[in-house]
């Protein structure tokens, strides 16, 4: 999809073993001898796959090629190894699943976490290395069962905003703006969102003589929550309405996952609010005659009547727009800071690069010390959203300054640049640059804070978990 398309990304599953170069040196990689015994399908991989690959390689789905049986997944053993093998690859970058949080530093525990570990490559590896045997079918787990196409991977919203319809041509330049008006949501009175989820809906698709290109053409849409039709914070142009007294919503963005709000922090939709567009970037397939008529649906699911939060959920992401990045040249670092106003809980991590992105950290600043939160490879085919294990997120006091750094390869090494010869700064295309941490954060008063360290403790008390300590400077400080 970017500088090479979305498909022909995924279609790298089988060609990976005949490029080397293009491939980072890896590192720390589990060795299958240090798997004893016999590893067959039915007993050792079709659990792995079930909870890591399925998601995505089954019919209708958006992955070239279904594993859902053994018959469908034995031609692909040997690029199965090579890709889980890339995990450990420095930036984790084409690895299967696409899952780039680094495992030796920072916070390790996630929400819907499809990584897989040293000991699960290693037994894709030995099976494979082995011939990929089926092994014994009373082995094989009960297949898992998915929603369709049609359904929500988060539940079924209570409700779904449709935006219009826009046509994206199979070749033109890339786009970027905001096309739609706001819309209203539908409800009469005040309500508190659990979730949101977004789908890119195909209208209607012309017609190709060859291979068609990406899957998808809207590589991200941002949405917020605005008052009703006619007022203020419901003008087109919108999309961000915290200013206003709405509620930035999380992004829609190729490969991103769902989100779902803490249980304690639903977000605010008052009585006649109206989804607020924001800014669309469309990306044609770059195959002519590929043509779509495409729209976004926003599905939103909301806690019963009469909820009430106990704390405050906002969008607060961060980032920069003075950039250069270089023609030719790796490990380009750049950063961006932000410093919190009050005491806040991080829900999730999640870079937001272009093309040429690589890699971002994000760390936090506490006076004179520094603590990494989190490193995550990035690869613009797949855009991740990492959500933080409730007992894990972290707690980080006032006046803590956040750090994104961010590392940029515009090599030919990085085949997502279309030509390593143009030297790019920020913009909105897909060949030019951004450097974003979209974060979202429910902000505490000084008592919540402090009521939220008290628990914390007992949770690290309870699990022994001190030795793993990372985000939480206020844990440490039994006095308050």
């Amino acid at each position: 999809m970017f500088g090479r398309t979305f498909i022909a990304g995924l279609m790298t599953w089988v060609l990976v073993a005949a490029a080397p170069a293009q491939m980072q040196t890896a590192v720390d990689r589990p060795a299958p001898s240090a798997v004893e015994g016999p590893v067959t399908f039915t007993k050792d991989i079709a659990p792995i796959l079930q909870r890591s690959c399925q998601q995505c390689h089954r019919p209708d789905s958006i992955a070239p090629m279904s594993l859902l049986t053994y018959e469908q997944a034995r031609p692909y053993a040997r690029a199965m190894k090579q890709r889980t093998l890339l995990a450990r690859s420095q930036f984790g970058r084409g690895a299967m699943p696409p899952w780039f949080i680094e495992k030796n530093i920072g916070i390790q525990k996630f929400k819907e976490d499809i990584s897989l570990s040293d000991e699960e490559i290693a037994l894709i590896g030995k099976w494979a290395d082995a011939g990929a045997p089926e092994g014994n079918r009373a082995d094989m787990p009960p297949p898992r069962v998915f929603a369709n196409a049609a359904e929500w991977n988060l539940g079924k919203p209570d409700v779904i905003i449709k935006s219009p319809s826009t046509l994206v041509k199979g070749t033109a330049p890339d786009w970027w703006g905001n096309p739609w008006d706001a819309q209203p949501i539908g409800l009469t009175e005040d309500r508190y969102i659990a979730s949101v989820e977004y789908k890119e809906v195909i209208d209607s698709r012309g017609t190709v003589s060859g291979p068609q290109g990406s899957l998808y053409v809207i590589h991200h849409a941002t949405a917020g929550i605005g008052g009703p039709l006619g007022s203020a914070d419901a003008a087109t142009g919108g999309g961000d309405a915290e200013a206003d007294g709405g509620s930035g919503l999380p992004i829609h963005e190729v490969g991103r996952n769902g989100d779902l709000f803490p249980d304690d922090a639903g977000r605010l939709v008052k009585a006649n609010g109206t989804i607020v567009w924001g800014n669309v970037h469309l990306h044609p397939s770059g195959v002519k005659g590929d043509d779509r008529m495409v729209h976004i649906e926003v599905g939103l699911r909301l806690h019963p009547k009469g909820y009430k939060p106990r704390y405050e959920s906002k969008a607060a992401g961060f980032g920069r727009s003075e950039l250069e990045i270089r023609a030719n040249e790796p490990n380009q670092k750049i950063e961006s800071f932000w410093v919190a106003p009050q005491p806040v809980r991080l829900v999730n991590f999640e870079p937001h690069l272009h093309a040429a992105g690589i890699r971002m950290c994000l760390e936090a600043i506490y006076q004179r010390s520094i603590e990494t939160l989190n490193c995550a490879g990035y690869d613009h085919n797949w855009v991740k959203n990492y959500s933080y294990d409730d007992d894990s997120a972290p707690l980080l006091p006032k006046g803590t300054i956040l750090r994104a750094t961010a590392w940029f390869d515009s090599t030919p090494r990085n085949l997502n640049i279309v030509d390593p010869r143009n030297a790019t700064n920020w913009g909105r295309r897909t060949v030019v640059n951004m450097l974003m941490a979209f974060e979202q954060m429910v902000f505490l008063t000084d008592e919540q804070y402090h009521d939220l360290l008290a628990k914390r403790r007992q949770y690290l008390d309870r699990t022994q978990g001190w030795d793993t300590l990372v985000g939480c400077p206020g844990c440490w400080d039994h006095s308050k």
